[in-house]
Formats: structure tokens, sequence, C-alpha cells
């Protein structure tokens, strides 16, 4: 089989204070990572005033971030191959720190985008190698409910960090807002420190061995799946307040609100898809797939009416579900590259961002309705069905 054998796994690592401080630390330090990736779209206009460029140009800092995500994920992974996890993930906090510090300080357009960058190169190494260290304290068949417990952090982000960064930033100015990231790095750092075990890096991984988990094909169509799974999920995400205030009927000062709306299905999704995971983790992808297919078509027919939006919202954001599954399927076919797979998966879902609001956006440009980017979600979530089928039907056909 491809998938690790019992042999392959560490040993459980005893976490010094219990399991629960150290799943806190872990969640902490992805609440604020996923608030500093969220909060500054809020923050547009303000940034653009702020560094003296329009809001089109601002949108360079979103994109500067996506950058620094997808080049330091597999970056970081390989050159830190044979890192103890407590010291790497004390390493991508002071990283993730440095590019905050510099953003509060940013007073230019280079000078806030380069700190932009620098925030997000951290950003996917450090849920891959949570979801290790997650994985590392608890039994093998636990594994995905606590990898999902760690992607609780970017769930959480959605329903409070990101509404309460964005009201401070807007009250207070923007710099303050980078600061309250910055202080719940130390703050993370701190539970980091005093929470988690020393987990050793793999003995047998090393720069080369990482690197090669891209020659594996089931690898290669795993991170295809991740990142076009989620680009329906984004596609509606990026677009949504004019949809809601444009064509379901709110009033923006409801936007808000609804948002945190599908932060809770976020959370909620997040926490049942690891319980699915953990009981049969293939058959648990295939029905995530399908479940964000078919919301993304409900979206689509329903979100011109006020209530049923708020559903289908809902519904959408259990869709995360998906997050905790596919990041255990592909700790499992990476073999000895377990940092690079596992970061790469979160690379994954920022390249699903960036093709999520880029098609919505031709959608819309096409003269389709700001709701429309629920039928482009649904297209994305039909590929992914494919490329998922391909990747298992690889993965079969390596056992033999």
């Amino acid at each position: 089989m491809s998938e690790r054998t019992e042999s392959q796994i560490q040993e459980r690592a005893n976490a010094p204070s219990g399991l629960f401080p150290a799943m806190l630390a872990l969640g902490a330090g992805g609440l604020c990572i996923g608030t500093g990736e969220f909060a500054p779209m809020s923050l547009l206009p303000d940034l653009a005033q702020g560094t003296h460029v329009s809001v089109p140009a601002a949108g360079g800092y979103i994109s500067a971030y996506a950058a620094g995500v997808v080049i330091g994920a597999p970056m970081i992974a390989v050159a830190a191959a044979r890192l103890p996890r407590k010291a790497l993930l004390m390493i991508l906090l002071l990283i993730a720190l440095l590019g905050y510090a510099c953003s509060a300080a940013a007073w230019s357009y280079t000078s806030m985008l380069t700190a932009r960058f620098i925030a997000g190169l951290p950003h996917g190494a450090w849920y891959g190698v949570a979801a290790l260290v997650a994985a590392s304290m608890v039994p093998a068949g636990q594994k995905a409910r606590y990898i999902g417990y760690v992607m609780l952090g970017l769930a959480v982000a959605n329903v409070a960090g990101v509404p309460l960064v964005t009201w401070a930033g807007q009250s207070l100015g923007w710099r303050v807002s980078f600061m309250i990231v910055s202080a719940g790095l130390v703050a993370t750092g701190v539970l980091v420190s005093l929470f988690i075990p020393e987990v050793a890096a793999d003995k047998k991984s090393s720069p080369l061995k990482e690197l090669g988990a891209l020659r594996r094909p089931q690898v290669l169509m795993t991170f295809a799946v991740a990142s076009v799974g989620f680009a329906g999920m984004f596609a509606v995400y990026s677009f949504i307040t004019p949809a809601l205030t444009e064509v379901s009927g709110f009033n923006m000062a409801a936007v808000p609100l609804i948002l945190v709306l599908w932060g809770v299905g976020m959370v909620t999704g997040n926490i049942i898809g690891g319980r699915l995971a953990d009981r049969a983790l293939i058959p648990a992808i295939y029905g995530m797939l399908v479940w964000n297919l078919i919301m993304l078509v409900l979206f689509a027919l329903v979100a011109q009416w006020k209530f049923p939006a708020l559903i289908a919202l809902f519904l959408l954001g259990n869709g995360f579900a998906l997050v905790p599954a596919l990041q255990s399927h592909m700790m499992n076919i990476a073999g000895d590259a377990q940092t690079l797979a596992s970061s790469l998966t979160h690379s994954a879902f920022n390249i699903s961002n960036a093709l999520g609001a880029a098609f919505g956006g031709l959608a819309i440009a096409a003269g389709g309705s700001w709701i429309s980017t629920g039928w482009v979600g649904a297209a994305f979530a039909v590929i992914a069905l494919v490329l998922m089928y391909l990747s298992v039907h690889i993965t079969r056909r390596s056992q033999f």
C-alpha cells in the first residue's frame, strides 16, 4: 500500500501539560494567521489610503500574501526537513511576527507589498507542521479529527478574529489591526513553548526526500484536488458582499453578521469533517466534494431570497469539512516527505483562492449576476471530483 503503515508512524508524543493546552496552542497560531490573512481584505480602502495608492492597486497586497504562501510552504518544508517540529513552529511564528510588524510600520506601496509577502511565507508551513504535531500526539484512528481541531483556528478567525481586527482597524487605524495580530503571535509563541512536546523530525527525512514527494503521481493529483476543490467556495466568497446587497437585498450593515454565520458553518463543518474522515477517509472526501457541488448549485438557485441565501451560505461554510480530510489523505500518501506534502496542501488552498476569484470575476464580467459565482463553483467541484477519482485510481494501481 502507498498509505503509511504503522511502522512508518512515529511513536506518540506526550504533551507536557496534556492534549487540550497543546491543541489550544496550535489553534491559536491558526487563529492569528487566519485573521492576518483575511482581515486586510476588509481593510483595503484604509490600506490604500495609508500607502497612497488606489484600491485596485492595494489588491496587490492580497496577491503578495498569497504568493508568499505558495512559495513559502514548499521552500520552508524542504529547507527545514530535519528540524525538530517545536523549533520549526517557533521559527515560523518569528517569520510571521516579522511580517506583521513590518506591515504595521509600512509607509509605502513597496514596503507594504514586501511585508505582506513575508507574512505569507510561514502560512502553509505552519498549518502543515501543526497538523503533523497534532497527529503525533493522538492514536492513528483520531488523526483527522485532531487535524481538524488545528484548522479550527482558521475557522474561528472568520467568526471572531476577522470581525474584531477589522473593527479595530477601521476605528483605531489600520496599523492597529496588524499590531493586534503581532501580539497574538507573541502569545502563541508563549503557548507553544509551554505546551507543545518536543517532536523530532522523521530520521529518514532530508531535503531530497521531501522533494521526492513531487515524483509521486498520487501526491500531485491530491494537490490538484485541493487546488480546485475550494475554488468554488472562494468564487462565492470573493463577491459575497455585492451578491448579498444587490441580489439578496440585505443592507450593507448586515454583511459582517452574515459572514459570521458563514464562519460558524466552517467551524461545525471542520469538526464533523475530521470525525467522518477518521471513520472512512476516501468516502468522506468524495462525500464532501459532492456536498460542495450541491450547495454551490443551491446558492446559485436560491440566493436571490434572503432566508434561503442565509441557509445556503451556512451550508456552504460546512464544506470546510474537506480541509482535515484532504490534509490527512495527503499525509497518508506522502511517505517520508511528510513536511512538504502537509504544507503543500495549504499552498493548494491559496491557488484555489486565486482561481475562484479570477473565474468568478470572469463570469460576472461576461454578464452573469453576482450569484452566478455559484455555477462557477459547481464547475470547479465537478473537476475536483474527477481529479479525486483519478488520484484514487493511481494510488490503487501503485499498490500492485
